[in-house]
Order: structure tokens, then sequence, then C-alpha cells
């Protein structure tokens, strides 16, 4: 199974499509969406050419290839303009050689560890800031970092899971 992950699209139609066209080169069976879809937050300024229901149309039309979680910019409302469920704290995607649990960051991270079971990766989002590392127990993090607002000096950027190996893919 080949995996898209991307989060923090932040209300960025632009960003967005640009993101989809390097991931359609690619190929994909799965788009992870993990979380803060729409709303930019207090905390970030407006970003340039916000247009939400853009990315929700946009969205939309992968609905069937989606599997999403919350972030902490997301709300309640929010729901109202997707097609697809995208409201739960988490997910578990099972995708044969690895078993990824889907979450935003906010909740839980490395520093908070989710109760995971048989899961081998901790994918999230919420720093913006991508990331890949395995830890001494076995674990790996894995942040696709943002496709709209990268932070610590990042570019823009998604996660790719080929089947076998994570890898980020600036665009």
């Amino acid at each position: 199974m080949k995996i898209v992950f991307m989060s923090d699209i932040h209300g960025v139609p632009s960003t967005l499509k640009a993101a989809l066209s390097a991931a359609d080169t690619l190929g994909y069976d799965r788009l992870v969406l993990l979380g803060d879809l729409l709303y930019h937050g207090p905390r970030n300024g407006v970003p340039n050419f916000y247009d939400p229901e853009d990315v929700a149309k946009t969205l939309n039309g992968l609905k069937e290839k989606i599997v999403a979680v919350r972030g902490n910019c997301d709300a309640e409302v929010d729901q109202f303009m997707f097609e697809f469920p995208m409201m739960g704290d988490y997910a578990v995607l099972d995708a044969g050689t690895e078993t990824f649990f889907l979450t935003h960051g906010h909740l839980w991270n490395e520093n908070r560890l989710p109760p995971l079971g048989m899961c081998t990766v901790l994918a999230h989002g919420h720093t913006h800031v991508p990331e890949l590392k395995r830890l001494a127990c076995g674990l790996t993090i894995f942040n696709p970092g943002s496709v709209s607002l990268p932070k610590g000096g990042s570019e823009r950027s998604f996660g790719y899971f080929d089947g076998e190996r994570l890898s980020h893919i600036r665009f």
C-alpha cells in the first residue's frame, strides 16, 4: 500500500494542490490527513491565498482515498465542510509491513505516547517540521511537515510511504 501523509494545510488551496500534484506523480492508495485542514489558528497570521472552501472542495474530490484525524485548529463546524470523517483524535491504518497510529500531535507525540498496541509508526503533524526517527523501543516517529506553513527553517513537504520505506517529499 502506498500512502501520502499531509498535515497542517491551514486552508491554503494553492499549496495543497501543488502537494497533490507532486503526490500524483508518485502514485498512492491512501491520503492520510493529520489535521489542521481549514483554519490557520490564532498563533499564525492569515496565510496568503486563504480559501477554506476551495480546500474542502479539493479534498472532497478525493474522499474515497482519505483517512483523516482532527488537529488542534479543527472545529466541529469544519466537519460540515467535508464528505469524509475528520474529527477523530486518532486512527489506525494497517499497511502490511507497518501499522500506523495517526494523530495530529497535540494530544499524543513522542513525549506523550498513546496506547499503541501493535502499531509500529506514530505519524503526526502539529509542529510543522518534518521528522523521521526510530526510538530505542523500536517505534518510528514520523512527521510529514506542513503543506502550507513550514516552520523551523523547513520547506513545504508531505510524507510518503512506498510500501516499504517512509520519506519526506519537498515541493
